[in-house]
């Protein structure tokens, strides 16, 4: 089975890209999804996050959302223990998720493939780009975000040519060019890939 990364700065539309592929019937793993729910439901995770940042990381088993934003985001060395934390246990819950697969291939989608080093474990990076002012655009209206709270947050991403060099094939998001003809095209060539593996 081929293992297929989907990456891409915030507002991008990553998300929207994975979407048309499960319309074509292809299992997704949101790396996103999965840490939330780890943080919440993993008894040993959730303990070693109340050990880094306090008991009041958590409220009645829950992770408190803006509690922990506001620690680690103000502080680049607590975010990066906290990746460390989550990270690992993010990629082996997906790593259990991609063996009960039967499909040709799946997409897992992540934010930060090539930061947390984990696009060495795909077959192939697809990228999907945007420009940044529209990608503001949309995490604006998305998030109820201000546009120096969205700035920030790109800041912190790899910068988005760099993203893009590094992967195998990049969807372009900017609501000019039609994004389903370019998934098609992708979920053709993944397809042929498989069959010459």
């Amino acid at each position: 089975m081929l293992k297929v990364g989907i990456t891409g700065g915030i507002g991008s539309g990553k998300s929207l890209a994975c979407r048309v592929f499960a319309t074509l019937g292809i299992p997704i793993f949101y790396a996103d999804d999965a840490a939330r729910h780890l943080m919440e439901h993993d008894t040993s995770l959730r303990q070693s996050i109340i050990q880094l940042l306090g008991p009041e990381s958590y409220t009645a088993n829950k992770p408190n959302r803006e509690r922990i934003a506001a620690i680690v985001f103000s502080n680049p060395e607590r975010l990066k223990e906290l990746n460390s934390l989550v990270h690992p246990a993010t990629i082996g819950y997906a790593n259990e998720w991609i063996q009960r697969q039967t499909s040709h291939y799946i997409i897992k989608e992540a934010a930060i493939f090539f930061e947390s080093g984990s696009y060495t474990e795909m077959d192939v990076m697809i990228g999907v780009f945007a420009p940044q002012e529209l990608r503001i655009a949309r995490t604006m209206k998305r998030s109820n975000l201000s546009r120096e709270k969205v700035l920030t947050i790109i800041a912190r991403q790899m910068n988005e040519d760099e993203k893009m060099k590094r992967c195998n094939h990049v969807i372009v998001n900017d609501d000019i060019q039609a994004l389903l003809p370019q998934v098609l095209h992708l979920h053709e060539l993944l397809l042929k890939k498989k069959q010459e593996l």
